[in-house]
Formats: structure tokens, C-alpha cells, sequence
């Protein structure tokens, strides 16, 4: 449905990639004692432009698709502030934090959809 999908906008794409964001984060409060882990995070704008983007389609289906890229999801290792002896760039403060505001950003988005939603069923319905 076009309609849906103009309607829902940028928020459509911006909901499964916060999703992913806290399952990130949430991997690396995981293995925050696990030696020579590498703390990841997304960088959103970056996943959000390439979600948003049409990739090209192809003409025949025995054709090469395009946009599967490498790197772009937005994925990224994180620069700890203080390092660990063992190797490990977890930092459960900074994640905890990161975490917390992801959490957020995800129940703003949700909340936005639902008002969104609501608005179109009522539009639907006459009211």
C-alpha cells in the first residue's frame, strides 16, 4: 500500500534499525567481561540513509542485486575512554547510558506510529 508507506514515512525505517541498536548494545553489556571483545554500535544517520535509499532493481532475476554493500548497516567498533588491560572495549557505564537513550529513542518512535496509525483509522472511519 503506497499510501501506508508515505503515511508511516521516515519512521518505518527508523524502527527496525533502533531494534538492531539495542541488540548491539545489549551484546556488548553481554560480553563485558569477555577478553578482546570489541564493543560495536550503529551509526544511525549513516544505516538510516542507506535503508531509506531505493536501491536499483534489476530487470531479469538471474541479475546481480545491488545494495548489499559491506559496511552499509552503519556498524562500527567503538574507542573506549579508558582501556581494559585484557582487550576488551566494553564499558558497562557508556552502555548502560547508550542503552538507556536507545531505549527511549525506540518508545519515541513507537509512540509516533501509534499516533500515526490512530490518525489514519480515524481518517479511515470518518471521524
Amino acid at each position: 500500500m503506497e499510501i501506508l508507506k508515505n503515511a508511516l514515512g521516515l519512521h518505518e525505517h527508523a524502527l527496525p534499525l533502533r531494534n538492531r541498536r539495542m541488540q548491539v548494545i545489549a551484546e556488548n553489556i553481554a560480553n563485558a567481561d569477555t577478553p578482546h571483545f570489541k564493543a560495536k554500535d550503529i551509526d544511525f544517520a549513516k544505516a538510516l540513509d542507506a535503508a531509506r535509499s531505493s536501491p536499483m532493481m534489476a530487470t531479469k532475476a538471474n541479475h546481480f542485486t545491488i545494495g548489499e554493500l559491506p559496511g552499509a548497516d552503519g556498524m562500527m567498533f567503538r574507542t573506549p575512554f579508558n582501556a581494559s588491560a585484557d582487550g576488551n572495549t566494553v564499558e558497562m557505564s557508556v552502555e548502560q547510558a547508550r542503552y538507556g537513550k536507545s531505549a527511549g529513542d525506540y518508545q519515541a518512535t513507537l509512540a509516533f506510529l501509534e499516533n500515526r496509525i490512530s490518525g489514519i483509522r480515524k481518517a479511515l472511519r470518518g471521524e
